[in-house]
């Protein structure tokens, strides 16, 4: 069960503490609290952890500064959508607005090799309006003697150059609680030029004690995407591991499956979960083509699968796309055959607002049949 509480509830007010109080005489319950401190108010829920089932909601609403009641599923608990639930489907993070309602583009280096491509990149994304990019400072592979990412000694520069463009959000995977601190430092190294979305990447869905440090923070939002050798549920819950420990900006990412199944592509395209997970929780979905593809191979009627299976994600409703470019795909240091050359970008990004609008006139379709 969550209570919801009247916004700016202040923690040293009396209704406060009597609220407290009263919940601490629960036999069997514990209390988890969270607060959202917002522009403009700041929310306060808590979350009553037991059994609840005993527990009244007419009753429970009329307990001092309580302004809404939500009884909770057992499933995804904080991430979940639960009946009678509308709290927001939407986050926002350094002047940019993550929901189910929104769609922002992603495209960049998946690995950085050099100052130069970096700039290149972040110089040809403001020339398209462009405020959000990827860039991999710390790469896991899969062979010990492959690249692994330039690390800490690339971040000043990627980051001074994201100031320079105004680019507003990084994703960046992190694999070790140590590049949390390295990536703050070098942020304010640089005043805070950026901002970074942490990305949990598919190896590490399931590295509990990962995700839990990653979860304590909340500076940072977080990708995190599907693990690729296990069941969406299993992935949906690594998700809740980072939420139950307080932080609520989570983007989920669909990449592929790792299966046979899927070839020639690099993994099984599991764009068609897109509208799973929004109807399951309230977080914004992400696609990424480049990994689930994985190759420039195209069809004969000119387009690359890469952009057909973008299409494919946002007509289903994605919110986020992450996609690998490279100014020298032939020369790039990590998963240079499926990335995007610069000039076609502006193809790329023309072609995801078609599938935008499709998706658009498709939501209009269902809301005049519900009609009739």
């Amino acid at each position: 069960m969550i209570l919801i509480l009247v916004p700016n509830t202040r923690p040293e007010s009396p209704e406060y503490k009597q609220l407290m109080a009263h919940l601490a005489n629960f036999s069997g319950i514990s209390t988890r609290i969270h607060t959202e401190v917002g522009a403009e108010q700041t929310l306060t829920e808590i979350y009553l952890i037991g059994n609840t089932k005993v527990l009244s909601i007419e009753d429970m609403n009329c307990l001092p500064c309580v302004d809404r009641v939500v009884r909770i599923s057992e499933e995804y608990r904080v991430l979940g959508r639960h009946k009678n639930d509308d709290r927001s489907t939407y986050f926002e993070y350094n002047g940019v607005r993550f929901g189910q309602e929104t769609l922002n583009v992603f495209a960049g280096l998946c690995a950085v090799d050099t100052i130069e491509h970096v700039e290149m990149m972040m110089k040809v994304l403001r020339e398209h309006d462009q405020v959000c990019t990827r860039m991999g400072a710390y790469k896991p592979r899969t062979s010990p003697y492959s690249f692994q990412g330039h690390g800490k000694t690339c971040l000043p520069y990627v980051f001074d150059l994201a100031g320079k463009y105004g680019i507003k959000v990084i994703a960046m995977e992190i694999t070790h609680e140590s590049h949390l601190e390295e990536i703050r430092n070098a942020l304010y190294q640089t005043g805070n030029a950026t901002g970074v979305m942490l990305q949990i990447g598919t190896r590490n869905t399931q590295n509990f004690e990962l995700l839990k440090i990653v979860g304590r923070q909340q500076t940072f939002p977080v990708l995190i995407k599907r693990g690729f050798g296990i069941t969406l549920d299993e992935s949906l819950n690594a998700a809740e591991y980072l939420a139950s420990e307080g932080n609520r900006k989570v983007i989920f990412g669909l990449r592929g499956m790792k299966t046979n199944m899927g070839d020639p592509h690099r993994n099984f395209v599991d764009f068609s979960h897109v509208p799973v997970v929004k109807r399951l929780t309230r977080m914004p979905v992400c696609i990424d083509p480049s990994h689930s593809v994985g190759t420039r191979a195209g069809s004969p009627d000119g387009i690359l699968d890469i952009m057909h299976v973008t299409a494919q994600g946002i007509v289903a409703g994605a919110n986020m796309v992450l996609v690998d470019f490279h100014p020298a795909p032939a020369n790039a240091l990590v998963d240079g055959p499926q990335a995007l050359l610069m000039k076609e970008l502006p193809q790329f990004l023309e072609d995801v607002q078609i599938a935008r609008e499709a998706y658009e006139k498709r939501i209009l379709l269902a809301e005049r049949y519900r009609e009739i």
